[in-house]
């Protein structure tokens, strides 16, 4: 017994051993996935040369990102290239044109994750990072940790020589509207003076919406996934969403798949819903459409609402939400490109 002892403890230890893919064979299939938010998105509430706007910035992304894959560069040098083209972009509620806090300025997360080495990198509470998702990648490959908050994230970003930019850089009209729109609601609901009307209800949940995110799949085989935001509007005390924690607004394993999730993070965090989707294909053999599906319905359960992208590693994706809209692209090998942002199919 004492010498089958060592071979039972080794033949266990194999049977537990989590499944996790670190190379992959190259794909015939490469592409990417990406959304700009998810939420209350109502055909009458976009004007035809505003809805435009969104379609071309996605657009824009979407491509950015394919050429990279396109050439034979890696799937988070894809994602990189899509998520900082909507960081810059107003339109969007991460980098440029995020959503206020309390105080009036913005306050940045981000992360990535690559599914091949299952590196990781996020940061939190920052405020003068031009492209926090850029931040993220250098949290996970020049620090040797994996989230990094607020002055501390900054403070890193000098030793790289960040160019710190002037808080207002990232403000604009549209985002102060709707943080004095929030604190009136705020008060209202305080004095219990008025009740919410619809407009109101409309307008609290879209102060949860906007983040921004990418998963992408390369020639070698390779997933990768990268989300970024401003977080909610009017949000206070040092808040963090799901976005900047691994397994909840991002995750990344060659053996399941790539997920970037936007909606109303404390539910997306309590849920764990980027791992859980991984988690499901991994555990119960699900595909990514399906895992992706029950995750969400677990969301909704809990009384949380949003959407995620996934992608695994043959190019199987999953484009799933349970809210009104989702600002959403895909392009892939031998595909036309897909544009969507109502409530309608996910494939062309």
């Amino acid at each position: 017994m004492t010498r089958l002892l060592p071979c039972l403890l080794l033949l266990l230890g194999t049977a537990i051993t989590p499944v996790f893919a670190k190379s992959s064979a190259p794909s015939s299939k490469y592409g990417l996935v990406i959304h700009g938010g998810a939420g209350v998105i109502a055909r009458d509430e976009l004007t035809p040369a505003r809805e435009a706007e969104y379609r071309a910035r996605l657009a824009e992304a979407l491509d950015a990102g394919y050429a990279v894959l396109e050439r034979g560069g890696a799937a988070l040098d894809a994602v990189l290239a899509a998520v900082t083209i909507l960081e810059d972009s107003p339109l969007f509620n991460a980098g440029k044109g995020s959503v206020l806090n309390a105080d009036g300025i913005c306050e940045l997360d981000a992360s990535v994750m690559e599914g091949r080495t299952l590196g990781a990198g996020a940061v939190a509470g920052v405020h003068r990072i031009k492209n926090p998702v850029r931040l993220a990648r250098d949290v996970m490959e020049k620090s040797g940790h994996v989230m990094m908050v607020g002055d501390g994230a900054e403070q890193f970003a000098r030793t790289l020589d960040y160019e710190m930019m002037a808080p207002d850089y990232f403000q604009t009209d549209h985002r102060r509207q709707q943080l004095q729109k929030a604190k009136e609601l705020e008060k209202a609901k305080a004095k219990k003076s008025a009740a919410l009307q619809p407009e109101d209800a409309y307008l609290l949940r879209q102060f949860k919406w906007g983040t921004v995110g990418c998963v992408a799949l390369d020639q070698a085989g390779n997933l990768a996934a990268g989300t970024s935001t401003g977080g909610m509007t009017n949000k206070k005390y040092g808040r963090v969403g799901d976005t900047p924690i691994i397994g909840a607004g991002t995750y990344a394993n060659n053996a399941t798949c790539a997920v970037s999730a936007t909606g109303w993070g404390e539910y997306f965090i309590r849920a764990g819903v980027a791992r859980d989707i991984s988690a499901q294909m991994e555990y119960a053999g699900r595909s990514v459409a399906e895992a992706a599906r029950a995750t969400m319905a677990k969301v909704g359960a809990l009384g949380g609402d949003g959407g995620v992208i996934a992608l695994d590693a043959r190019g199987n994706l999953a484009m799933e939400f349970n809210s009104p809209g989702m600002y959403r692209a895909h392009r892939f090998t031998g595909q036309a490109r897909f544009v969507a942002i109502y409530a309608e199919p996910a494939t062309p």
